[in-house]
């Protein structure tokens, strides 16, 4: 099976050939399969939320190539590479990015590029994150770990194959943290998503299947997690 997402001999170079300049990313290479979680770690300023953003098709890359699905994210037009997104990547965000004036379930539905039953889809996804009470609240009326499941649900409305996580846990308890870290695993296990989760969180080790670690741009060495040891833990089912 293709593997979801290949990144080979990433770089990004901010001020290149200027007495500043700076390589936050130089020569990361990876892959992700289906089903596959896949947690980077770094101090901080490592380069590790920039291959983030790359890999999301957000910021083009000085040089090296992504493929989403055997696809060259990179060569694409702005515009087409958009459109594909919105199809192939599912985006978690650390500070959660819900609009205040929507409700949870709006919140979800205006997500929903690419499916036709955008209400129907999106009460689903809430009701089976434990949210079916929730679904008319407001950001600001949601603990921090209500609107992280909404966020993963916004994240899930187009059935994208890839998940790209940004320090999902970082704002949440103990206890809401693991809740979290359980659902990422459970669209690995049962959905089989591809997810890719920046975090500083040592607790995530416990649902991927590697941990790349970056320091200075450069991927310095990849460790198993130890996602084979939680896997039949309970979860959350979708």
């Amino acid at each position: 099976m293709a593997n979801i997402l290949e990144v080979k001999n990433l770089k990004k170079i901010f001020a290149a050939g200027k007495p500043a300049e700076v390589r936050a990313v130089n020569g990361v290479d990876f892959a992700v399969g289906a089903g596959e979680i896949v947690m980077i770690m770094g101090p901080s300023g490592s380069g590790k939320t920039t291959v983030l953003t790359m890999i999301g098709g957000l910021l083009t890359p000085t040089s090296g190539s992504v493929h989403w699905q055997e696809q060259d994210v990179y060569a694409l037009r702005s515009n087409a590479r958009t459109a594909v997104r919105r199809e192939q990547v599912g985006f978690i965000f650390q500070s959660f990015n819900l609009l205040e004036n929507l409700s949870a379930l709006e919140n979800v539905m205006v997500a929903g590029f690419t499916v036709t039953n955008r209400r129907e889809r999106a009460e689903e996804l809430l009701r089976k994150l434990g949210l079916a009470h929730r679904l008319h609240a407001r950001p600001k009326d949601l603990s921090g770990g209500e609107r992280q499941r909404v966020a993963i649900a916004r994240a899930m409305i187009n059935d994208a194959a890839l998940i790209l996580a940004d320090e999902p846990t970082a704002n949440l308890d103990r206890a809401k943290g693991h809740e979290v870290m359980m659902l990422l695993c459970s669209l690995g296990c049962e959905q089989k998503k591809s997810v890719v989760i920046v975090s500083h969180d040592e607790r995530i080790k416990d649902v991927a299947h590697q941990v790349l670690y970056i320091e200075d741009g450069k991927l310095v060495r990849t460790e198993p997690g130890n996602h084979n040891q939680v896997c039949t833990m309970k979860h959350h089912s979708f």
